[in-house]
């Protein structure tokens, strides 16, 4: 071709497929209501749509997209329903939704977008848009970002809605009525006239029915939500009849348990089972390492199969194994923080935020009386939920079906996984989600799954039960990604913030798990590595916040309210800092850098409210921290006895939109707090020789009931749209902490976790 061809063919080509993008891009998005694939429905039910089912006797079926892992999904969603369908709570059952793109969870890729709260241009709009259209295209089902509310607060309620509508058509039809002379109570359709009929007498006839304009309730109208209603799963979780990944019991199940590389990304070098197979009830030895990726938290190795994991887990013990190291025996923690600073002496990192003068920030612009720097630091953290790492697998090689039970918080990846490691195509396999014994951002890696599924191919077709020990989930977990900050700001005169910089170097989640699940590249900017660094609220006129993504050896996952966990622990750090180099009071200080933020205002205003005054030998630390869209203003009543720093009580502010079950908000905002708290005061994973050195909770410790502060929650009053609440409460706690010792002591911690020993 020639020159002048070839060019007009390329850019042609181009001007062809931003046509097709942008014609894309203007189209309305798919609609979430009617899905692909059927509801599994029992007892004669009939589906109205793809999210509700009406069945004979009136009971209300709704398909449940997200994994209840103890934030009350399975209360506050069908409340959503139920809301609009006006129907007990009571009657609503649910099923877990197929793997159908109407449940995938928009709300969590589009919160993923590195743009900054106040920014309502435009670029930020259009972004969210084409990412929802992409988002609803993918329909990835996952449970985590704190969205699982958000997302679905106007799908399911448009579903109880138009179920409701198809009810009142049907009824009308009936009586040959006007549906607007209709209204429906308590699982019923009224006539004015006092002619009544039950949902479950009018299903049949409602899924051929055509509604007319189906309407949503406004918050004048509800009557369920923004009330408190008890938690749904409570009492199967009282009388233990709640199933957990690790209750499951399958006919002819077996157990199995695993050995895997200690150093981070070794391998197996030879295996001796000779001891371990005469053991009493073992039945093979399996080694697993072909079906874990690159960066997985499980590492290469071998597990046992027994008839108890009992047997397993002593014959696991006895297998004389010789380990590759590989290129990470010398890795250590010190080794992670000395490669930060290099790297942030060296490098720039990406600005995920800049405004103003950046003379003022570097202290150059006029008027800088004073230059203030501190640095920062988080370590590595590991998930610690209660149920141990496991999964359950049966792989049926004759006719190429795999079945899976799991605690998993990604169905849809746990199928894709199970099918790689099983040679199946993901239609071959069959997934039941159980409860998770918590999950924190663990379980939305499906490592798990791959290796529990390769172990169950070898025992064609018996299921087996893959349950990993503590010890193997401290030292083969996706953690927490250690992190350096390091902040310089200048002041004036008066007390004044002229300039403030932040850069802060870490490995980035994203990267790592985009790539382990979806085989994206790892490349561009991360908004987690920045996230509560460069969207604060605070108004300083000249500002810059940047990041380096640092490559990580260290297998990196998303951990309860992820970047914010340390960033806003440097963040509420640091303007304590300048508050006292200031000379102002704490919470006088932030209230004036919150001139146009009314809502940030009014958090922090009620949480210092409510705190009143410290008692005597303690004291009130304050931080402000907005996760997820839900601000939170937290005070924390501190003591210090000798090196121990004790917390009695905090008050927890919460503006997290219109709040849908105050219940579980309090529950949330407790949970989030100790939660925190054991991070804040005790949490630290370090690596030496390439190894974590942490294997159980006597060196890994978690807050206990006597150090368990009292948690007083205020909900701020709201109709905004419901934000992320699972998360929001984790991130204040360490600075809240840290600004009251400081205040006890003089001392300025800006290490987790707080440690006055050293």
């Amino acid at each position: 071709m020639s020159k002048v061809s070839r060019r007009r063919f390329l850019f042609g080509g181009v001007a062809a497929m931003g046509a097709l993008v942008v014609g894309w891009g203007v189209l309305p998005a798919r609609q979430r209501l009617h899905g692909s694939v059927s509801l599994p429905l029992t007892g004669g039910a009939l589906a109205l749509n793809g999210w509700v089912a009406v069945a004979p006797d009136g009971a209300v079926t709704i398909a449940m997209p997200r994994s209840e892992m103890g934030q009350g999904v399975h209360t506050a969603l069908p409340m959503l329903v139920a809301e609009e369908m006006d129907v007990p709570l009571a009657t609503v059952r649910l099923v877990q939704a197929p793997l159908d793109a109407i449940f995938g969870n928009i709300a969590m890729l589009q919160d993923g977008l590195p743009f900054h709260p106040d920014d309502d241009g435009a670029l930020k709009a259009g972004a969210r848009w084409i990412v929802g259209k992409v988002a609803r295209e993918l329909g990835i089902s996952i449970t985590g970002g704190s969205s699982s509310v958000k997302d679905a607060w106007l799908p399911m309620r448009e579903a109880g809605a138009a179920a409701r509508a198809m009810l009142v058509a049907a009824a009308a039809g009936q009586w040959q009525a006007n549906p607007a002379e209709c209204r429906t109570e308590d699982g019923h359709v009224l006539h004015r006239d006092g002619r009544k009929l039950a949902y479950g007498a009018l299903a049949a006839a409602a899924v051929t029915s055509q509604p007319g304009e189906v309407r949503l309730k406004t918050p004048q109208q509800f009557k369920l939500i923004g009330r408190a209603q008890p938690r749904r799963d409570t009492p199967s979780k009282v009388d233990g009849s709640a199933v957990f990944g690790i209750d499951v019991r399958v006919p002819g199940m077996v157990y199995a348990a695993v050995r895997m590389a200690p150093v981070i990304g070794g391998a197996v070098a030879t295996v001796d089972t000779s001891v371990a197979l005469k053991m009493p009830g073992v039945l093979r030895v399996v080694d697993f390492s072909s079906a874990l990726g690159h960066l997985a938290g499980a590492g290469a190795g071998v597990a046992v199969v027994a008839r108890s994991w009992w047997q397993a887990r002593q014959a696991a013990l006895a297998l004389v194994i010789t380990w590759r190291d590989g290129a990470n025996a010398g890795l250590s923690s010190e080794q992670v923080f000395d490669h930060f600073a290099a790297t942030l002496d060296k490098q720039d990192g990406h600005a995920y935020h800049q405004v103003g003068d950046m003379d003022s920030v570097e202290g150059k612009g006029a008027g800088v009386a004073r230059a203030i720097g501190a640095e920062y630091r988080a370590p590595y953290l590991a998930h610690a939920a209660m149920e141990p790492i496991n999964c359950t697998a049966q792989v049926n090689v004759r006719d190429g079906k795999v079945h899976l039970w799991a605690p998993t918080q990604s169905p849809g990846f746990a199928v894709k996984a199970a099918a790689q490691a099983a040679g199946v195509a993901p239609a071959a396999v069959t997934l039941e989600v159980t409860m998770l014994g918590g999950g924190f951002g663990r379980r939305l890696d499906v490592d798990m799954v791959a290796q529990a599924v390769a172990i169950a191919r070898a025992m064609e077709g018996v299921p087996v039960q893959t349950i990993w020990s503590r010890e193997d989930d401290m030292g083969h977990d996706v953690y927490r990604p250690a992190a350096l900050a390091r902040f310089a700001a200048t002041l004036d005169a008066s007390g004044h913030v002229l300039g403030y910089d932040c850069k802060s170097a870490s490995g980035s989640v994203s990267h790592q798990f985009f790539k382990r699940n979806l085989g994206l590249p790892a490349a561009g900017p991360d908004k987690t590595t920045a996230e509560g660094a460069f969207d604060m609220l605070y108004e300083l006129p000249n500002q810059r916040i940047r990041h380096v993504i640092v490559e990580s050896a260290v297998p990196l996952g998303y951990w309860r309210s992820v970047g914010h966990s340390h960033n806003a622990f440097f963040k509420e750090s640091f303007i304590d800092e300048l508050a006292h180099a200031a000379g102002r009071d704490e919470v006088a200080f932030r209230r004036a850098l919150l001139a146009h933020h009314p809502r940030h205002l009014a958090v922090l205003d009620a949480a210092v409210a409510r705190a009143g005054a410290a008692p005597a030998g303690r004291a009130h630390g304050v931080a402000l921290h907005q996760s997820f869209g839900t601000i939170v203003a937290q005070v924390a009543q501190v003591s210090v006895e000798g090196t121990e720093i004790r917390v009695h009580r905090v008050v927890c502010a919460i503006d997290c939109g219109l709040a849908v079950n105050p219940n579980i908000i309090a529950q949330q905002a407790e949970s989030g707090v100790v939660f925190g708290l054991s991070a804040a005061l005790f949490g630290a994973v370090t690596i030496k020789d390439g190894k974590v050195e942490q294997s159980n909770f006597h060196d890994y410790p978690v807050a206990r009931l006597n150090q368990a502060p009292e948690v007083e929650t205020i909900i701020m009053p709201s109709a905004a749209h419901p934000e992320g609440m699972g998360e929001p409460a984790v991130p204040p706690i360490a600075p809240a902490v840290a600004n009251a010792v400081f205040k006890l002591t003089g001392k300025r911690l800006r290490s987790l976790p707080l440690s006055l020993s050293s």
